[in-house]
């Protein structure tokens, strides 16, 4: 009782704050959304030379593979954490520190030549993703009612648009300089994230004090990095393989006894009752299919874009050229971001959810029938991008709708979170149907034709998928009311 009673001065100061200094709150959104989208970039930013790790590392393969691993495991197991932390000692602390852990990573894979340091920052750089969850939970308490669904819808397309623009930016730094200069140029965008959140984000007292569940916190760690790594290589590995089953399941028990650990404490990591309810739960279902739609694009557009024509159905483009016709779907995103905002506050976050992913289906039924020519693929990329961007930043509004404010950085995160879920399943998913059908072209094997048809089908499938699961999720108390509750707690 005592943290909600603490916590109405905190709820009354942030208010006041956003409603007296209105182009203060704005310039606040701004810095967020930056730096959500500097993190979410992370993400993409060594694709370019993934081919290549193994020679400039002077290492395997499968060893090489572990500097993606690594962020992928970082960034799902940071967010949930971190909004947590958020929660607990104030998000602009947790902001400052996943800024400074961006840098740290980043100045670390600058400086390194070799595989170890590589794969340390790679994993520090992913755990800065947690600033997205906590920057979204952030903006409800510092702006304006009738700015608050437009900037969480901002904030929450960066996850979509980073890694959108990701790839031709670093495939434009890799072709102009050495390889590091990818590295040094995001140490850079970490230190000016540090100072603009030092310099423009309010100092709003929101903390709500508590113990942070440590035990809960390592529960979680190695139950999701488990099954995340069973996924991510189980076609390195071999789906029936005694590693990939033994992590896989092994993983899936710890989660199950990491549930029910968390049940029984009074301050859990993440509290699962809360996120039990229907309109929570469902979110988050409805987060891991879009989320798998999201990324089966992301995966299969620029593959059937660098293919070589010889093969009859490539299109033979640079990674240059290729990330350059995948750069108007992230622009499109950030376009649809402050749309979404007002379809959120006209009907609704649930409606507005399920209108993202009809249209991200509707792209791949697109791309289905119209893949022989890159400008074609281009119009599917926007129209999967428009509905990613919609959908992306109608379900934080969903989820904090269905919460308390003193638990909003943690259930936004858990919703990354099952994100980041979809994402790791689809890529595991596209790379086993892609290697079922090959063709050899000049002595290596390559995805049949046939292949990328059922990417598209089953992509589309999850994204209707996530239709079905957003129209039954309850609509008696409104998500928009992240909107409408600030009045009220303003003049509480």
């Amino acid at each position: 009782m005592s943290h909600v009673q603490g916590q109405a001065p905190a709820d009354d100061q942030a208010a006041a704050a956003a409603d007296k200094a209105p182009a203060g709150a704005v310039i606040s959104v701004v810095v967020l959304c930056f730096g959500g989208l500097v993190a979410s970039l992370m993400q993409t930013l060594i694709i370019p030379i993934q081919p290549d790790l193994p020679r400039l590392l002077g290492t395997s393969i499968g060893n090489a593979s572990w500097i993606i691993t690594a962020t992928l495991l970082a960034a799902a197991v940071a967010m949930p954490i971190a909004g947590r932390l958020g929660d607990m000692f104030g998000k602009q602390r947790v902001l400052l520190a996943s800024a400074a852990l961006l840098t740290l990573g980043s100045l670390l894979c600058a400086l390194g030549d070799t595989l170890i340091p590589l794969i340390i920052g790679r994993g520090v750089q992913g755990l800065a993703m947690g600033f997205i969850p906590v920057g979204m939970s952030l903006i409800r308490e510092i702006t304006p009612p009738r700015i608050t669904s437009m900037a969480v819808a901002a904030m929450s397309a960066t996850l979509g648009v980073g890694g959108a623009i990701g790839l031709p930016l670093s495939a434009w730094i890799v072709q102009t300089w050495d390889w590091h200069a990818l590295f040094w140029v995001a140490t850079g965008l970490g230190v000016l994230i540090v100072v603009a959140v030092l310099v423009f984000l309010p100092r709003v007292n929101t903390a709500a004090g508590g113990r942070l569940d440590i035990p809960g916190a390592v529960g979680l760690a190695i139950g999701l990095s488990a099954f995340l790594i069973a996924v991510s290589k189980a076609n390195d590995w071999g789906w029936t393989s005694a590693s990939t089953l033994g992590l896989g399941l092994g993983g899936i028990a710890v989660l199950v006894l990491w549930g029910f650990f968390e049940l029984r404490q009074r301050e859990p990591l993440v509290d699962l009752r809360t996120s039990a309810r229907p309109a929570v739960l469902l979110t988050n279902i409805a987060a891991a299919a879009i989320g798998f739609g999201m990324m089966a694009q992301a995966i299969i557009l620029p593959m059937l874009l660098r293919l070589p024509e010889a093969t009859g159905y490539g299109l033979g483009q640079s990674i240059l050229a290729a990330g350059l016709w995948m750069a108007p779907g992230g622009l499109m995103m950030m376009f649809f971001a402050p749309l979404s905002g007002l379809l959120i506050n006209r009907i609704g976050a649930k409606f507005t959810l399920a209108i993202g992913a009809s249209i991200l289906g509707a792209g791949y039924i697109f791309a289905f029938f119209l893949m022989d020519s890159a400008w074609k693929l281009m119009l599917a990329s926007i129209i999967c991008a428009i509905g990613v961007g919609i959908g992306y930043a109608a379900m934080p509004t969903l989820i904090m709708g269905s919460v308390p404010p003193t638990e909003a950085g943690a259930a936004v995160g858990l919703n990354g979170l099952m994100r980041s879920l979809g994402t790791t399943v689809a890529s595991a998913v596209m790379a086993l149907v892609l290697a079922s059908a090959t063709i050899s072209l000049g002595g290596t094997e390559v995805p049949d034709e046939s292949t990328f048809t059922w990417c598209f089908l089953i992509a589309a499938a999850a994204a209707f998928v996530g239709v079905a699961i957003t129209l039954l999720i309850p609509t008696k108390a409104r998500a928009s009311s992240i909107v409408e509750e600030q009045p009220a707690r303003a003049g509480h």
